[in-house]
Order: C-alpha cells, then structure tokens, then sequence
C-alpha cells in the first residue's frame, strides 16, 4: 500500500477530482469563463496589480463601490499547477452583492517554482494588498482570505498573518503527504521534508483569526477526511472553527455558495465578519 489502505493507482483516483465530476465541469467552466468575463466588462475592475516582480505576480481587484468596505481576498485552486485568476472573476459576484471588495490572487505555478515558493507568494500578496488597502478605498484594518482547493492549503498556511481577520478554506488539502506521493507530484516534485513544511495539519497557528472549514457532501472521500480533520485539530488548537460541510455539492460546484448572493458561504462569510 502507498497510503493508507490504498495502492498506487486508488491514490491518484483519490485526488484526481476532475475525473470524478465528468465532463459536466467542461461545460461548468466555459460559463464561469463567460460569468467572469461579464463581470470584467461590467464593474470597474482594477486589473493585474503587482504585488512582485514574477510575470504572474498579479491581483485583480474587484471594487464593490462602498468607500471603506472590507476585503475578501481568494487564492484560486488547480492543484498548484494550473488555473489563472481571470477564471475565478465570478466568484466576485456574491461578495459584491453585500458591499464587500474582491480581489483573486494570481501566484506562480509548478513545476516553474516549489511549494515553499508558491506559499511565500501568497504571504507576499496579502502583505501588498494590506499595504495599498487605503490607495483601493478600503477598510483598511485587514483582509479576510478564502481559498479553494490547493487555494485552500495555501490560504491555510497564511492564518497567522497579523492582518488576515477571517478565513474561509474551501475544499482544501491539508496534509500534502497523499499528493507528495500521487501523479501530482509529477510537476510539483516535493520530497518529504517539503510536504510537512506545507502541510496545514501539522503547523497550526497558536493565534488565528475566525475561520470556515467547508467541504461538498458528494466530494471524494480523502477531500472530505482532509477538511475534516483540519477542523478538529483546529478545534482542539483552541481556534476559532466552524465546520460547514454543504450538502450533495462536489469539488467544484461548491464555489457556487460563494459566487451566489444568496449562497451559503456568502451568508455564511457575512455571520464571520459580523463576529
């Protein structure tokens, strides 16, 4: 066995969430494409900030129209080798229809830079975005931080960061040990050392802010035990948890609750802020 009871090829099925949801996700994605688009044409976007000198160093930012309204900044997944922020415009949509700014977090991608990289960049755009809050028209006492996916592991590895106020970790991964030793390691190439350093799980803040642990009901099993026991570790770390696991939602549908002015992580994330 690989890990735990699974040889090498139930490993890869494991995390491979695209072949778990299909082909509807093809036609799922050509409307997130066409949603964010529309979004871009409609609000006044500022596009492609640099918060470094990478060719992908870049944030949109995404004005709700509120002088001093909070910001909610999302960290895209794709399994730290694919995807660009431009994809994830629409995730815009239910955060600006209760007067909260978004922003999406583009980072560089494996196999052109290492985990420990990928994550420092993400330390480096939240730094920039707290630094420039105020030129944006921001509250500017701090940012609230979502991620989904591999956007959840790297938006988890950033909670101690003084002047994140609340997080939302949307079917992430927290313990990269089962992808260290899956097919997508193939272009991350992390060694073991690597992976723990990476690894959520273990490096729990002492201090965090309110944070939403959620995953989809109708997920892959491992993506369910992942968010699971992330959230009782985080309870028994004394943070401040709430889990929230949504219904027959799968891997990707799930940003829907977000996306949605009516979704349940839209609700969900003003109750956060509220607190």
């Amino acid at each position: 066995m690989i890990f735990r009871d699974m040889d090498q090829a139930g490993l890869d099925a494991a995390y491979n969430n695209a072949a778990a949801v299909g082909p509807r996700q093809q036609a799922r994605a050509a409307e997130w494409k066409k949603r964010s688009e529309a979004l871009f044409q409609t609000n006044p976007v500022k596009r492609d900030l640099r918060y470094g000198d990478g060719p992908r160093h870049r944030i949109d930012f995404f004005p709700c129209g509120r002088p001093g309204a909070p910001t909610l900044l999302f960290v895209h997944g794709g399994y730290w080798q694919m995807n660009d922020k431009e994809h994830f415009g629409f995730v815009a949509e239910g955060p600006l229809s209760q007067g909260i700014n978004f922003a999406t977090i583009e980072y560089t991608l494996a196999p052109a830079i290492r985990m420990d990289g990928i994550v420092e960049e993400i330390r480096q755009a939240v730094a920039w975005t707290v630094r420039h809050l105020g030129e944006l028209g921001a509250a500017t006492d701090g940012v609230y931080v979502a991620g989904h996916s591999a956007g959840g592991q790297l938006t988890a590895m950033v909670l101690a960061e003084p002047a994140i106020k609340g997080a939302i970790l949307i079917s992430g991964v927290f313990d990269l040990e089962p992808i260290r030793l899956s097919y997508l390691n193939g272009k991350l190439g992390m060694d073991q050392p690597e992976a723990r350093r990476n690894s959520p799980l273990l490096h729990l803040p002492s201090q965090a802010p309110p944070l939403i642990v959620t995953v989809g009901g109708d997920e892959l099993p491992e993506l369910r035990r992942q968010s699971e026991e992330y959230y009782r570790a985080s309870i028994a770390n004394n943070l401040r948890a709430q889990y929230l696991p949504l219904g027959s939602h799968e891997h990707f549908s799930i940003l829907e609750e977000l996306a949605s002015p009516g979704g349940k992580l839209t609700a969900s994330f003003v109750e956060l802020m509220a607190r």
